[in-house]
């Protein structure tokens, strides 16, 4: 992965004065994060990207983790992969550029299968959906005979196309119940991750077969980094996204997807904050959260990380990378997506640990 600068350098646009009118009061929104000078290499790739947006009907789908000048000033809409997608959906855009990893931008290929989806990089992938198969869900299927299987919308199509229905951080434990109850079983298939099925199955009586797969991100952090953070910040508040280890979340004073932590953020104005998650997300969240001081371990993602200015704007040009799936793999993938939408589920989900975090079994590729 190049390092910062290297991509611009190559053939740098020009900061002209024509550049400035048109990014001078988005840079206003993200000053506090992006140094003046490094504003001069972002400015240009933006006024360019949000010139050919309108040129071209496209609309950018920015994630959580995209660093902010991608975040704040060239996203359309921002948020998680399945609020990103949603929202393409109801866009009468023709093209959707995912700011984000590809399983993604496939998410949005499902949804939204009459309008073109691009990818900036084919390399920003996702360790939790390179984990499993659509072959790994058969296999699993065959072992447990009329179990349903539940899987995070962290997956590719050929997984989400095995699947009964899909389900997402803030609210997998409404719908591990909710496929426990329609098919009359006290067991669900939770998959890939297998910190978000323990977690899950701290909150819930269904016994939770999951799959050895995790976030390179997530998995990293320990119980012992929380108490490190309490000890040089008292008093701080500790987030902590469902994706991490059980041990990691008995240490949070709240646990819950990014826009949960988000949320909280606002609703509760805490003094001291540390989001236990993509370090990027800290930098986006402070912009709306000015009197809040975020301290900020840093676990990046190199995946979401492959995703640029430059690159965005060469494929807005070039019109790559398309993302194409089969028509019969997006028909069968879209049916658990939209089963889990179809569902009255009542809030995002706390992660308060009601019980001893164990599932029935973690499957892995032999």
């Amino acid at each position: 992965m190049p390092a910062f600068g290297d991509e611009f350098a190559k053939d740098a646009l020009p900061y002209t004065q024509e550049v400035r009118a048109k990014t001078d009061h988005l840079y206003e929104k993200v000053k506090t994060v992006i140094p003046e000078f490094e504003w001069r290499l972002h400015a240009p790739y933006i006024a360019a990207i949000n010139d050919l947006k309108k040129q071209k009907n496209a609309v950018i789908l920015a994630h959580n983790y995209m660093t902010p000048e991608i975040f704040n000033c060239v996203g359309d809409f921002a948020g998680d992969s399945l609020q990103l997608a949603k929202e393409a959906a109801k866009s009468d855009a023709d093209i959707i550029v995912q700011a984000g990893v590809h399983f993604m931008a496939e998410t949005s290929k499902i949804l939204c299968p009459e309008k073109t989806v691009l990818i900036p990089d084919l390399r920003a992938g996702c360790s939790l959906a390179a984990s499993i198969t659509g072959a790994d869900v058969r296999l699993l299927k065959q072992k447990y005979p009329g179990v349903p299987v539940v899987t995070y919308v962290n997956t590719t199509a050929d997984v989400k196309a095995e699947t009964d229905i899909c389900c997402t951080s803030s609210n997998a434990v409404e719908v591990v119940e909710q496929a426990a109850e329609e098919f009359g079983t006290d067991t669900v298939i939770l998959i890939p991750d297998q910190f978000l099925a323990k977690n899950v199955a701290a909150m819930t009586n269904i016994k939770i077969v999951t799959w050895a797969g995790a976030c390179e991100v997530h998995e990293r952090f320990t119980a012992d980094d929380i108490r490190e953070i309490r000890e040089g910040n008292p008093g701080v508040i500790v987030l902590a996204h469902p994706e991490c280890p059980p041990d990691v979340l008995a240490e949070a004073d709240f646990a819950g997807s990014t826009s949960g932590m988000s949320n909280y953020v606002k609703d509760n104005q805490p003094d001291n904050v540390v989001l236990i998650t993509e370090c990027s997300m800290s930098d986006n969240v402070a912009l709306e959260n000015p009197k809040v001081n975020f301290v900020r371990p840093c676990n990046l993602c190199p995946h979401m990380k492959r995703i640029s200015l430059p690159k965005i704007l060469r494929a807005l040009q070039t019109m790559q990378h398309e993302v194409l799936i089969d028509p019969e793999i997006i028909e069968k993938a879209r049916k658990p997506i939209e089963r889990m939408i179809a569902l009255p589920l009542k809030c995002q989900s706390m992660y308060n640990h009601q019980r001893k975090p164990e599932v029935a079994a973690i499957e892995a590729r032999v």
